[in-house]
């Protein structure tokens, strides 16, 4: 029997919400094992005159545990 577990994280970039969610994904890797999947719950950005610098991210990551 497999056992997952959710955590949620924030992840920013200052290019996209697509490259936010790639630094979030490769962080978590590199932390959790076995990664499975994620869904975004939340999407912001930062604007600062006028403009969009960052784009951010909130995620709920899954991942196996160790048996």
């Amino acid at each position: 029997m497999t056992v997952a577990k959710v955590t949620e994280i924030s992840a920013s970039s200052a290019k996209s919400f697509d490259d936010a969610m790639q630094v979030g994904i490769e962080r978590a890797n590199r932390t959790l094992d076995k990664v499975k999947g994620a869904w975004v719950n939340e999407m912001k950005v930062v604007v600062e005159d006028g403009k969009i610098t960052q784009y951010r991210v909130n995620m709920k990551v899954s991942f196996i545990l160790k048996g």
